[in-house]
């Protein structure tokens, strides 16, 4: 479980727990990945607890040592962070490190943990993407996309061999992310948030019942039909509003 004492992440930590499964837990924050760890001890599940900079290479290979050395039977591939950073600009280490952390970080966990799940021929990862993979809202927009593509590509790789690879599309979700980024939300309505711990109920159902695309909630679905079939100018236009009304 990457990402997982925050957000999304603790809320699939958390479900995941409840349904009686170990957990392991990779984040960067020792302090919260230890309160996070002994959180999900009470549930009566074992938890393992690693501290890593998925940002950084030490970080990854960390993690990948682990996937490789354990059965694990569940991949939550879930790094991330907001990003708030001009496209345009001589200051380009925020860019590489949102690439390193979202993408080059994801892509090599997964790739990871699916070849040892192959190995197995069992297994499922869930790829955290994202609806605004689908509309052109800076990089980390364009980052969700490449890993929307990534996940459904390893999707078609792994179904013959028993693994299952899951899309996760979240629209927006009411967590730490955008704060901690300096992304001001007051002036989006209320209507448009969804709440964590339903959409992983949501995402987990999914997953159960075998598919490999989810996009939680029916306001996100209709949204993500308008982004990929309305025309592409009309897609720009309320992009640039939403970002407008969403940095305030």
């Amino acid at each position: 479980m990457t990402g997982g004492t925050s957000g999304i992440g603790l809320a699939f930590a958390r479900a995941l727990a409840a349904r009686g499964c170990d957990i392991a837990l990779v984040a960067r924050n020792e302090a919260r990945l230890e309160s996070v760890a002994a959180e999900l001890s009470s549930l009566g599940v074992d938890v393992v607890a690693l501290p890593a900079d998925l940002s950084q290479s030490e970080g990854v290979a960390k993690v990948c040592s682990y996937i490789d050395e354990e059965q694990v039977e569940v991949l939550v591939n879930n790094a991330g962070k907001g990003l708030r950073h001009p496209l345009a600009t001589t200051d380009t280490a925020p860019l590489r490190e949102a690439i390193d952390l979202m993408a080059s970080a994801v892509v090599e966990v997964g790739a990871v943990a699916a070849a040892a799940m192959k190995a197995r021929g069992h297994g499922v990862v869930v790829n955290t993407a994202s609806v605004s993979g689908l509309v052109p809202m800076g990089l980390y927009s364009a980052i969700k996309a490449l890993v929307k593509t990534w996940s459904q590509a390893l999707a078609l790789e792994m179904r013959p061999h028993g693994v299952q690879v899951v899309t996760f599309m979240p629209g927006w979700v009411r967590t730490e992310h955008h704060a901690r980024a300096g992304i001001t939300t007051s002036n989006l309505p209320d209507a448009v948030w969804l709440d964590a711990d339903a959409v992983v109920e949501e995402t987990l159902r999914a997953v159960d019942a075998g598919k490999t695309y989810v996009t939680p909630s029916l306001k996100f679905k209709v949204a993500s039909a308008l982004a990929r079939y309305a025309p592409q100018r009309a897609v720009g236009a309320v992009t640039q509003k939403i970002v407008r009304g969403r940095d305030g």
